[in-house]
């Protein structure tokens, strides 16, 4: 099952990412209102800059905007094994 960001409702009962018991969108308009360079800056840099690539990732893909996930999640740059 994909894991959804679930933001504090305590300190922001209007955040963009709230979703229903259907893990549906609430406000589902405000991100599909933007276009993918400000939907990649404000993942990047505003209000999604604190989710995990996991999170960004499926959020992406629930918005059908796949094709940003290269642009949004920060590669992971693995240790070298000894």
């Amino acid at each position: 099952m994909t894991r959804f960001y679930q933001p504090d409702l305590s300190k922001n009962i209007d955040s963009p990412f709230v979703r229903d018991t259907n893990n549906k969108l609430v406000r589902r308009s405000y991100w599909l209102d933007m276009n993918d360079r400000t939907l990649v800056m404000v993942m990047v840099n505003g209000i999604g800059k604190h989710l995990t690539n996991d999170e960004k990732r499926a959020h992406l893909m629930d918005l059908r905007r796949k094709h940003l996930i290269d642009q949004v999640c920060v590669q992971e740059i693995l240790p070298l094994e000894k």
